[in-house]
Parts: structure tokens; sequence; C-alpha cells
């Protein structure tokens, strides 16, 4: 109840606050600065959004451990070690004294030295446990570099050791001319005999990680991969048909989930619906066209938004609904923040259990702009 209140105090001033955080942070540990991007905009947001997902899961331990030890593997690629929480944990209690005055009181600062100190050792842990068995990033080699457009391009890596990932999955990337910006991109295949990962990327404006990688990529240059995240994966412990929405180049793990089910020879339906603004814009339709020849059980569908068509037009969402029945199938939602959440809306709308609804957290989209 403390923490919670102290949040709820907090939202509203909460760039000024995540700002002061970090003012403290590197005014007392200014070696710490390095291990951040040199831009703080998206960090600050980063920041009081995991904070704020914390204190709604305080009670559920399951859950925030579950999110933590995601958190404390995830920052092993920025150089976090366990010495540097008490840092942290120092200058986020001096920001809260700041911006939450009504509701702190020693009650509520005790509150929360417990809650840090239990969220620091989950990510602690989980961080040791993970560099076990895995290093904290993998090289990665450019070895292929297809454009798509003015904007677009499929870009192939080697790692420069196995890299274990399901199909569905993301990880976060940092290319070396922009050093200490990571960006979450999801793989477009399954996993290859060769071991090649591929990831299709659009530039957007003034978007440092996707410009670099779209326009400044070579053959030859070396990237830095996260370790995987996301669990938009397929079950297939059942043999419910899949129900598939891919928005942009948020069809590449969309390509890569009907690959994924292809592997097992399971034949169970796939209904895929891929939608883009323009004609134009389907960059991997040749690719999925030459699956659904291959495979009975597969259907694809694109769907186009603005502009005179051929194809089915209008919002993904809502061409989904002339369609269906929908309520046994498990669906996969790949696309924009907004394309997320309509999409959602609509499945729940047409029966289908929410549980059985996959997409990639809102938060890691926002975050991956640029």
């Amino acid at each position: 109840m403390l923490i919670r209140r102290t949040m709820a105090e907090l939202e509203p001033v909460a760039d000024r606050a995540v700002s002061h955080f970090y003012a403290l942070l590197f005014l007392h540990h200014p070696g710490l600065r390095a291990l951040f991007p040199p831009a703080m905009d998206a960090q600050r947001d980063r920041l009081f959004k995991a904070l704020l997902t914390a204190a709604r899961h305080a009670d559920d331990i399951e859950t925030l451990t579950a999110y933590l030890s995601a958190l404390g593997r995830g920052h092993r690629k920025y150089g976090t070690r366990a010495e540097h929480y008490p840092a942290v944990g120092e200058a986020l209690i001096g920001a809260l004294t700041r911006y939450a005055p009504r509701s702190w009181d020693d009650a509520t600062e005790a509150a929360w030295v417990r809650v840090y100190t239990a969220i620091s050792q989950i990510m602690i842990d989980a961080a040791a446990d993970d560099g076990l068995t895995s290093p904290p990033w993998w090289q990665a080699e450019i070895v292929g570099h297809e454009l798509c457009g003015p904007a677009a391009a499929v870009v192939t890596v080697r790692p420069d050791q196995p890299y274990p990932f399901l199909a569905g999955q993301y990880a976060a990337v940092e290319t070396p001319w922009w050093p200490r910006i990571w960006r979450h991109y999801s793989f477009s295949c399954a996993p290859r005999p060769d071991g090649l990962l591929s990831f299709h990327v659009k530039a957007v404006p003034a978007g440092w990680v996707s410009g670099a990688l779209v326009h400044r990529a070579h053959l030859g240059a070396v990237l830095r991969l996260g370790p995987p995240a996301g669990s938009m994966i397929v079950d297939h412990t059942t043999d419910n048909g899949l129900l598939c929405l891919g928005g942009g180049t948020g069809i590449a793990p969309i390509k890569a989930l009907v690959e994924d089910v292809a592997a097992h020879g399971v034949a169970r339906p796939v209904e895929v619906f891929y939608g883009a603004r323009r004609d134009g814009e389907f960059h991997v339709m040749d690719a999925l066209r030459g699956l659904e020849q291959e495979h009975s059980w597969l259907s694809v569908r694109p769907v186009v938004s603005d502009g005179p068509t051929r194809q089915l037009s209008g919002q993904l969402s809502s061409v989904v609904r002339e369609y269906g029945p929908w309520q046994d199938c498990d669906a996969y939602l790949s696309g924009p923040p907004e394309m997320i959440r309509s999409g959602v809306d609509t499945l729940v709308g047409v029966g289908i259990p929410s549980h059985r609804i996959r997409h990639d957290s809102i938060h890691e989209l926002l975050a991956a702009t640029g």
C-alpha cells in the first residue's frame, strides 16, 4: 500500500523525479555514467515503467520474480554488476524523498528499502545464474544485407557462438555506429541448422539504430546481441489453430512462427493476416506465399489500410472480425503498439480468451523505437 501510494504521487512529476534520480546517481557515482547511452530520454521512460510494473505486482511474487529475473539477465549486456545495485538504491530513495513528500515518512522509506532490497536480489541472482551458461552478449557478423525498398532491410548475421532462441522471440541489438544504444528486433526466422539469424528492420525518422542497420550496415560489420527474450512462442503441446496478425515489420516473428510450425511437422491450421499501409510494403510476401504453397494448412491474407488496392482493405483488426470463428485458436500479434492494443480488444471481443493471446510487451515495443 505504501509503495503504490508513493507511485501515485510520483506519476504526475515522473519526468522530473527520474531526471533527479539519474543526476544523483551520476553525481555520487560518476563511473556509472559509462554504462548508459549518451541520450537518456528513453532510459528515463524505461526506469519509471519498470518501477510502475514492480509496484503493481508487489503482491504477486511469481509474476514479479519472472519480470525482474528477465530484467536482471538483460542488464548483463550493459555491464551491470552486483555492486552497482546499492548505488542505484541510494539515488532512488533520494529522488523519492524529494518528489513524493506528501506520502513520504519513516514507514514508507522502510517499505521502499525492503522492496528495493528484494528487487535487486532477484535481479542479481538471475544474472548470476545466467552467467553460468550464457555470455552477457554475443558478437554477430553481418553476412547478409538485403534492401527491401528505400527504408527497410533484411539483416542476416552469424553469431560468434551458438545462440539459443525460439521462433517468435526478439533480441536487443547494438551497432558499432552507436555504442551503448540498444534496440529490440524480432527474429524473422525459426532456428536454422546453420545458426544464422535474420532481422527485418525499418528505418524510422531520427532512428539511430534502425537507420544505421538499413543505410550504414555492410557485410563484415559486427553487431552485439543481447539474450533472447519474449514469450510469443508456439505451444506445441496443443493442436489448436493459430491466428496471426502482423503489421509492417511485425510480420517478421509471424513468419518465424509459421516456419516453426512447419518444422514440427504437425498439420494445424494457421491463418496469417498481414497488414501494411500500401501494396508495396509487403516486404516478405514472397516468402510467405512460398510457405503457403508448400503447406495446405497455411492461409495468408494481405490487408492494406490506405489507398486503392486489389487486396483486402481496412484496419487489420476490423478485417479479422469478418472471418472466423476464432474461439478455438491461439492468437499471436506483432506490430506497432497501437495495432497490438486494437488487436487484443478485437480478439477478446470475438471470443478468444486473453490467456491465449500472445504479443510482445507494449513497453518493449515503445522502447524499441529508433
